[in-house]
């Protein structure tokens, strides 16, 4: 089955595109809405000595605060309005889909269709709010633990750092809602990939002049360029990759026509959970040492020290714990965002039932089965993806946008924007196909 990239070369052509004013809109609105957003990156919050920030940011250049801000794009070394970027709105949307399924409030607002969506996303608004607030207060609450960082510390640096911290947060998830409906792809994920991207070329830059002096080999250099590709390409195959299951519906008769029995497919993904494992993992892992990096004692025997010596990036107790926190997301967030029981109740519902399996819970332990052996293999994926890219990056000293989240990221959010494109060129052609047919038919008419 070719892919919609594939597809989309082989079936579109230049005349088709420039022939779909809507699809030129939207991809015009969604550039626009990026650079927005890219230049939102480059003001600072107020109150703030760049120079020591510079210094201060460069010692924790390991912990959690790189992981922000690769995703932020910048923003937190930079010292941003958008420094939360929209992770707070990320992580309230996970939250809100983990309680949808433990309390059944909830669950039943979520099956009243579009109006319980609507209020989903209201509850996933309010959450945003209050867990940006708390970030936005720690970050604060850090900078003027930082010895010569903010220029006047006390409680107005710290409110008005929390508003305007809390102010961009919401700004870019109105931005993304934007994007999602008016734009192409998803908004939250293309906002995280611009990011991401537009720091690509620096560390490109960064790793070659690495090599210029020596500090990186050239065959490390080729290595990592290497790796690149065979990683791309590893995850554009693994993403596509499906376990389908045969669903047949057996014949039916409405009124005097009985129609036959049709067979579809159930596609279960092999990576159901996305990229939320490796994130997930990355920033429980680089916790340690950010904290120990803020409260630093003069005594080594501090337990903050001992934590981040065993839990520094590239150790091996880094790497066990956090291949096994990949596995545990991998298979937490596949049972939060996939329900059996329901997929198998829907089927029974509309008549249709897997060969050799009796409809109801039958098939519910059917799929889950199948779904619990296909998440092992995505969560090996996932694994092996995160894993490798971290050997080299500590070994090799790469920099740290050449993670296997990153490109992660970037390849997900690249594969699912130009299917929406294919999507829409396909609709496009569909409708002026129509337009002439009609067109056809009212000339024969006369």
């Amino acid at each position: 089955m070719a892919s919609a990239a594939e597809q989309l070369a082989a079936n579109v052509n230049v005349s088709n595109f420039l022939k779909n004013e809507e699809l030129k809109q939207r991809i015009w609105f969604t550039l626009a809405a990026l650079v927005v957003y890219r230049l939102g990156t480059y003001v600072p919050l107020p109150g703030i000595d760049p120079d020591a920030f510079a210094k201060s940011f460069f010692g924790q250049s390991k912990g959690v605060l790189e992981l922000f801000n690769m995703f932020a794009g910048g923003a937190v070394q930079r010292r941003a309005i958008f420094a939360l970027n929209i992770m707070p709105y990320i992580s309230a949307s996970i939250i809100i889909q983990l309680l949808t399924t433990v309390i059944p409030t909830l669950e039943a607002v979520k099956k009243e269709g579009e109006q319980g969506k609507k209020v989903l996303n209201q509850y996933t608004r309010y959450l945003t709010v209050v867990l940006a607030t708390f970030q936005a207060y720690g970050m604060a609450v850090g900078l003027e633990g930082q010895q010569g960082v903010v220029t006047d510390p006390g409680l107005f640096f710290r409110m008005s750092t929390v508003v305007t911290l809390v102010g961009g947060t919401m700004f870019l998830m109105w931005l993304g809602e934007q994007i999602t409906s008016r734009g192409i792809g998803n908004g939250s994920s293309l906002i995280i990939f611009a990011g991401i991207v537009a720091a690509f070329p620096s560390a490109t830059v960064q790793m070659l002049e690495m090599g210029r002096q020596g500090a990186i080999s050239t065959g490390a250099i080729i290595g990592v360029i290497i790796m690149c590709f065979l990683v791309i390409g590893f995850i554009v195959f693994m993403e596509r990759a499906q376990r389908r299951l045969l669903i047949t519906y057996p014949k039916r008769q409405q009124g005097n026509r009985v129609y036959e029995g049709q067979t579809s497919f159930l596609p279960l993904k092999l990576n159901t959970s996305g990229v939320i494992p490796p994130i997930f993992a990355s920033s429980l892992l680089l916790l340690p040492t950010t904290v120990a990096n803020f409260y630093q004692t003069q005594g080594s025997d501090s337990w903050l020290a001992v934590v981040s010596a065993y839990f520094g990036h590239g150790r091996p107790l880094y790497m066990i714990a956090y291949v096994g926190l990949i596995v545990f997301f991998a298979f937490f967030y596949t049972a939060i965002v996939f329900n059996p029981a329901e997929t198998a109740d829907n089927l029974k519902k509309h008549g249709g039932f897997l060969l050799g399996i009796r409809p109801g819970e039958r098939t519910a332990k059917e799929i889950d089965s199948v779904l619990m052996r296909i998440t092992v293999l995505g969560a090996a994926y996932l694994a092996v993806i995160c894993l490798l890219p971290e050997m080299l990056i500590s070994y090799a000293n790469v920099p740290f946008y050449f993670g296997g989240t990153s490109l992660l990221i970037v390849v997900s959010v690249t594969m699912d924007t130009v299917a929406q494109i294919y999507g829409h060129l396909n609709a496009g052609e569909y409708e002026r196909a129509i337009r002439k047919s009609r067109l056809r038919g009212g000339k024969r008419s006369r």
